[in-house]
C-alpha cells in the first residue's frame, strides 16, 4: 500500500451562507450563482421548459451542497487506471459513504421534479440499493378567504422504515411550514432518522417560526429568504434580529417576493 497524502487526512467544506438569528439548523446561502438562477426563475417572463431546467440546476447544486455538510464519509482506497503501471496509483482519501440509506421525498406537485433530481444524482455515487424515493400526495388546505389552514394527506407510497436512514425534502417553497410539519409528523411515526433535512429555493420567516416550534431537528438549507412584507427597518436589520416582526407572507399566504406559486409553474396547470 503506497504512502497516504496528508492533503486527505482532514477534507472540510466550508460553506458559504449569510448571517442570521434563526438557530444553527437554518443555512441560507450565501451564493451568487444560485441566487441568480433562482432570479430568473421567479421572473414574469420565464416559462417552459426554461423553468424545469433552472429547477434542474437549483436542486443538483443544493444537493451537493447538502451532501458535502450533512453525509457520512469514510476512507476509501480505489486503484486507478494506472495501477497497471505504478503500484502507487491508488487513490487514498475520504469519499461519502455510499452504503448510508437515502430516502428522497416527492411532496407532490412542487417537489416531484425537485426529488427526482435528487434521487437520480444520489444513485450515482451512493450505492443504488439503499436509496429510495418516496411519493406523498398532499397539498394546502384554505379557508374561503384563499388562507392556508393546514395541509392535507391524500395519499403516499412511503417504501419502509426510516431507521438510521438520512430523509431529503426537497421543496421549492417554505411558506407557512404546514406541509412540511405534516410530512415530518408522517415519517417520524416510522423510525428514528439519522437525520431530516430540507432543501428549498425560498423560505420566510413564518416558515422558519413553525418549523423550530415543531420539529427542531429539522436542518434546513435555503438559497433566498424573503421577508419583503417586513418594516424598513426590520429589512435594515440581521434576519432572525426581529423575527416577531418579519413578515414574508401575503394574505393569502404566498411569499413576496416569491416566484408565484412554483406548483403551478412547473407543471403549467394553474389550480
Amino acid at each position: 500500500m503506497p504512502h497516504p497524502d496528508s492533503q486527505f487526512r482532514g477534507v472540510h467544506y466550508r460553506l458559504s451562507e449569510i448571517e442570521h438569528r434563526y438557530g444553527p439548523n437554518v443555512h441560507i446561502l450565501s451564493d451568487p450563482f444560485l441566487l441568480s438562477h433562482l432570479a430568473r426563475l421567479c421572473a414574469q417572463d420565464t416559462v417552459q421548459p426554461v423553468i424545469n431546467e433552472l429547477i434542474t440546476t437549483l436542486y443538483s447544486n443544493l444537493l451537493n451542497i447538502a451532501v458535502n455538510r450533512e453525509f457520512p464519509t469514510r476512507t476509501a482506497h480505489i486503484p486507478t487506471r494506472m495501477a497497471q503501471s505504478h503500484p502507487e496509483a491508488i487513490y487514498q482519501g475520504p469519499v461519502i459513504d455510499p452504503e448510508t440509506p437515502i430516502v428522497s421525498v416527492n411532496l407532490a406537485r412542487a417537489g416531484t421534479l425537485p426529488s427526482h433530481v435528487c434521487y437520480s444524482a444520489l444513485n450515482y455515487f451512493m450505492n443504488p440499493r439503499t436509496v429510495r424515493q418516496d411519493h406523498i400526495s398532499i397539498a394546502r388546505t384554505v379557508d374561503s378567504d384563499e388562507k392556508v389552514t393546514g395541509s392535507q394527506v391524500s395519499g403516499h407510497k412511503i417504501g419502509g422504515d426510516i431507521d438510521k436512514t438520512i430523509v431529503l425534502f426537497p421543496d421549492p417553497m417554505g411558506a407557512t411550514g404546514g406541509t412540511l410539519c405534516k410530512a415530518l409528523d408522517l415519517y417520524k411515526t416510522r423510525g428514528q432518522a439519522l437525520r431530516y433535512i430540507a432543501l428549498h429555493c425560498i423560505i420566510t420567516p413564518e416558515y422558519l417560526r413553525k418549523i423550530q416550534s415543531r420539529h427542531p431537528d429539522l436542518v434546513v438549507y435555503a438559497i433566498r429568504l424573503d421577508r419583503g412584507l417586513s418594516p424598513p427597518e426590520v429589512l435594515d436589520s440581521v434576519p432572525g434580529t426581529f423575527w416577531d416582526r418579519e413578515r414574508g407572507l401575503n394574505d393569502k399566504h404566498y411569499i413576496v417576493p416569491g416566484g408565484g406559486g412554483f406548483g403551478e409553474i412547473m407543471n403549467n396547470a394553474y389550480i
